[in-house]
């Protein structure tokens, strides 16, 4: 999906008002009285970018005091998936942010961008990390330790991925009332809500992932879900333009890098994660609809399915033809955003 090509402006410009807007007022709290939002980010990380643009907008976003980064959790069995995120998370100066893995049976083909963390210059590793994938805190074990820790209703979780680690703590009574206590909303990028490509039935990916755990993550979850189907990340494409532009007030960018490690421009990716993150955490701007209520359920061949009723726990969001170029241009400034501080230093959380 190709944008318009923008009014040429003179590199130097657009690095001054990155720089500029970096220390100025985007660092800044929002100056809304509205709490941030309390955010667990939970992803199959290393199966797709997105999921690392996804994760570059919410330091963008805690950068300008609209959420907090709790924990971040994995369904990606990946050995590199948690070391690339302490890396993202290092560069954007939040090293600490626990870090959730996955150690089970599970094998993913390997990643085209996750080797972007190990890069070494010299000696020197390219993106400062150092979680070790082997004493990091297992992913369901995190969860619910980070959610003990907040106040009651309070945090918003957004699920980018399969449905493994969060259809898990179903298992438990005793996990399943922390969750009605704790979690005020799931948002999550899975299902498709209108026809694709003339399918009506269309099984996403992150839903045929890991069907069994999207089957029961849909028929049992205790507190409101919004989806955001894979009509609404395929009708925002990140622009190639901005790849080779945007970055640049770094020699080395871990995002713009893994992009391109994924797949080079001028390839466009659709936004699909990133819809998902831009509602959990500003769901009254006006970037999207949503349906009426009710439920939404997983059939056997991993359609997903929604039934209209009143006082129904679901929602999807909807994206009118007018509303695409506003969602782009505001998710382009999120992943584009520069650090706060140097790339790579660590603040206290």
């Amino acid at each position: 999906m190709k944008t318009p090509e923008p009014s040429p402006i003179p590199c130097p410009v657009i690095l001054l008002v990155a720089l500029l807007g970096c220390c100025g007022f985007l660092c800044l709290p929002s100056a809304s009285a509205r709490e941030p939002a309390r955010i667990i980010f939970d992803s199959d990380l290393g199966n797709d970018v997105d999921d690392a643009l996804a994760l570059a907008v919410l330091h963008a976003l805690e950068s300008r005091g609209e959420c907090r980064l709790l924990a971040v959790t994995l369904t990606n069995p990946d050995p590199l998936a948690g070391p690339f995120v302490d890396a993202v998370n290092t560069f954007y100066g939040r090293g600490n942010i626990p870090i959730g893995v996955r150690r089970d049976g599970a094998t993913n083909a390997p990643s085209r961008f996750l080797p972007v963390a190990q890069i070494r210059d010299g000696r020197r590793l390219r993106y400062s990390h150092d979680l070790n994938p082997r004493r990091a805190p297992e992913a369901r074990a995190l969860l619910r330790q980070t959610l003990a820790a907040q106040p009651d209703a309070s945090v918003t979780l957004v699920q980018v991925g399969f449905s493994s680690t969060l259809a898990g703590l179903l298992d438990a009574s005793a996990d399943v009332e922390l969750v009605r206590r704790k979690v005020k909303l799931l948002c999550v990028m899975g299902g498709a809500f209108r026809p694709i490509d003339g399918n009506p039935r269309f099984a996403e990916f992150n839903i045929v992932g890991d069907l069994g755990a999207a089957r029961r993550l849909a028929r049992d979850w205790p507190t409101p879900i919004v989806w955001s189907g894979f009509e609404i990340g395929v009708a925002v494409c990140f622009p190639a333009a901005s790849v080779e532009r945007d970055f640049s007030y770094v020699a080395h960018h871990i995002i713009a890098e893994a992009y391109r490690a994924y797949e080079p421009p001028p390839h466009e990716r659709p936004l699909w994660d990133l819809t998902a993150v831009l509602f959990a955490v500003r769901p009254e701007s006006g970037y999207f609809e949503l349906s009426p209520p009710g439920r939404v359920s997983v059939a056997e061949d991993g359609a997903t399915v929604f039934e209209a009723h009143p006082g129904g726990r679901d929602r999807f969001l909807m994206l009118p033809p007018e509303a695409v170029g506003r969602v782009r241009e505001a998710l382009v400034q999120l992943v584009t955003q520069p650090p706060c501080i140097s790339p790579g230093r660590t603040t206290r959380r």
